[in-house]
């Protein structure tokens, strides 16, 4: 059985759902993998149905389910979308179930306070391994990321050094039904790359090893 790797963030627009559907692609390039939509709003699902993926996606979202992903055979990477609601069973049932939880965010101050408390309200209780990635960061104000970076580690909460920079091509591949990896539009290299190096950086983890 393979690993299971939970993209969580308590509030919604930061991201979940682009860096679950990414690092399924990316994975996928080697791996047998499985994305698994538990948000209610489907969005994966949708980008899914509007062309052809290297992985397999699935929709679940009841808890009771969810909670036996562990015992899936035949894949390499379970990656599981989460819904944005810290209350529901859903979102309790992945924490307890995943190996590892990317946490996407935007370096807005907001953005970083309510998943630090996310993190240590919900995560740390559990134990499970986890690292937090900054998303839709201005290419032009990288300086911004670097100051969010600096206050997770502050915090204590484990971060990324690789951010995953805002461009059109994450708006537009999702039209195309493509990963950012397959999309040949404008800045669609730039984009790729970021989820390259983000994979590259996840699996060299000791914790993810």
């Amino acid at each position: 059985m393979g690993k299971i790797l939970v993209i969580l963030n308590g509030k919604g627009g930061v991201g979940k759902t682009t860096t679950s559907f990414n690092i399924a692609a990316v994975f996928a390039e080697k791996n047998r993998v499985l994305l698994v939509d538990s948000d209610s709003q489907e969005s994966a699902t949708w980008w899914a149905q509007q062309g052809n993926q290297n992985f397999e996606i699935a929709t679940e979202t009841d808890p009771n389910v969810l909670r036996h992903l562990k015992t899936v055979e035949d894949y390499d990477l379970i990656v599981c979308d989460t819904p944005p609601h810290l209350d529901s069973k859903t979102f309790t049932t992945l924490i307890h179930t995943g190996d590892y939880i990317v946490l996407p965010t935007p370096p807005a101050p907001l953005d970083i306070q309510a998943l630090i408390t996310t993190i240590q309200l919900a995560i740390h209780p559990v134990g499970v391994p986890h690292r937090v990635c900054l998303t839709k960061v201005d290419p032009r104000s990288i300086n911004e990321a670097v100051a969010a970076q600096n206050t997770f580690m502050e915090a204590g909460v484990p971060v990324f050094n690789t951010f995953i920079r805002a461009y059109k091509a994450h708006e537009r591949a999702p039209l195309d039904g493509l990963p950012i990896i397959q999309w040949k539009g404008k800045n669609g290299t730039e984009a790729a790359s970021d989820y390259r190096r983000l994979v590259k950086e996840l699996t060299e983890l000791k914790e993810w090893n």
